[in-house]
């Protein structure tokens, strides 16, 4: 079943990613770029199969992400 995804926001001046999306339980989506360095994703741990990584930039963290 798909949920819903609310858009937060984006830093893109051409609405384009990087992007934040909040589901319906709290959590959330980042769209972005995908991290595919093999340098860089061989330092990830416990990757999955399945599971990726996307760069995450850092106005988009302070803009959009919940403040606690």
């Amino acid at each position: 079943m798909s949920r819903t995804l609310r858009f937060v926001g984006t830093t893109s001046d051409h609405d384009e990613c990087p992007a934040m999306y909040e589901l319906p339980n709290g959590d959330y989506v980042v769209q972005g770029e995908v991290l595919t360095d093999p340098g860089e994703v061989a330092q990830l741990q416990k990757l999955g199969l399945g599971e990726g990584a996307v760069v995450v930039p850092r106005a988009l963290l302070t803009r959009f992400a919940p403040k606690v």
